[in-house]
């Protein structure tokens, strides 16, 4: 019986203007709202309020939205993928807590970080509370496989974290450098949340790999666009701070390709900036992205990364999440072109 039947939402469960893909998913999310309401009560009475903050910051649902769709049936969602989306939303929560403070980000969705809320010292525990209970459920699935994905995922997501915080500042970050770290700190939870969404779902193993390729790609184009929208995003429309990467030190795609096409002497300003040693000019980057097209540089390389994702799923054309698991590629384009 579908929990959505007696109980109300937590909030709006499918974020505006992501497309009718998303609204197809209010069902599933309204379901996902009820599970992690109930997964208040697992957390200490002390902390509740502190996780309850959490959630209720939750916005567009990428990733339990990948669960869903790439085991998409057509009904109501079975318990094992409301479950499984459940884990990544929480995985995905805790690392947005740690990012906002080493970013030192006051605002994301449109109101206070965690860490301006309770204060960095608290909000890390929060994170590290928000994991734990990842993983908690992650081991009530009847095997072994759902734990040892998502345990090698936090991992490997984690990994990505500490390699972008030693390079924080480092004026040396290579194109290399980059593609590692958004591989593991962004694609790697699409990665599985595809992963985890074609096997519950029961699709063969062949579908399960061409899935688990499309979220690896899907997020490595969305971790672009989302250092894109540092820049040339709208703070308002889109709900946290910018220019928070060319404040904090991160040498993002943007900025690599800005690097590379400014003359010698403005580039040292650049890397001098990237390193602490000025304050940082966040007009006059923008402005320097604009005249060097800098913009159409990343959005070509997105382009192409959607395309390897789309590719991957050719084969199975005819299988029903395919059709959908599309559709998010083409939310994610038009959410680029609004940025223009």
């Amino acid at each position: 019986m579908s929990a959505a039947a007696s109980s109300s939402p937590l909030h709006a469960p499918a974020a505006p203007g992501l497309g009718p893909v998303f609204d197809r998913l209010r069902p599933h999310m309204a379901e996902l709202d009820i599970f992690l309401r109930a997964q208040l009560s697992s957390f200490e009475p002390e902390v509740r309020g502190l996780a309850d903050y959490c959630l209720d910051a939750s916005g567009k649902r990428i990733r339990p939205a990948l669960v869903f769709l790439s085991g998409w049936s057509g009904g109501l969602p079975s318990l094992a993928l409301v479950r499984a989306a459940a884990i990544v939303e929480l995985i995905h929560l805790a690392t947005l807590v740690h990012d906002d403070i080493m970013d030192g980000a006051d605002l994301r969705r449109g109101r206070d970080t965690a860490t301006r809320h309770y204060g960095p010292e608290v909000a890390v525990l929060l994170g590290d509370a928000l994991f734990a209970q990842a993983l908690n459920l992650a081991a009530e699935f009847p095997t072994t496989e759902v734990c040892l994905a998502v345990s090698d995922s936090t991992r490997k997501v984690c990994t990505g974290e500490i390699m972008q915080t030693l390079r924080r500042r480092a004026t040396d970050v290579t194109r290399a450098d980059y593609d590692r770290v958004i591989e593991l700190k962004t694609a790697e939870l699409f990665r599985v949340s595809c992963q985890l969404g074609a096997r519950l779902g029961g699709f063969s193993p062949a579908f399960a790999t061409a899935a688990t390729e499309f979220g690896r790609q899907l997020g490595n184009a969305y971790q672009i666009y989302d250092d894109l929208a540092d820049f040339f995003g709208d703070e308002t429309r889109i709900g946290k701070t910018l220019g928070t990467d060319l404040r904090s030190g991160k040498l993002t795609l943007p900025l690599l390709v800005l690097r590379e096409r400014l003359p010698a002497a403005e580039g040292a300003a650049l890397l001098a900036e990237i390193a602490g040693h000025r304050t940082p000019d966040l007009a006059l980057r923008l402005r320097q992205m604009r005249e060097l097209d800098v913009f159409t540089a990343v959005v070509t390389d997105l382009d192409m990364t959607l395309a390897a994702a789309e590719a991957a799923l050719e084969p199975h054309a005819a299988l029903p999440p395919v059709p959908r698991l599309r559709e998010v590629a083409a939310v994610l384009r038009a959410q680029v072109d609004a940025l223009r």
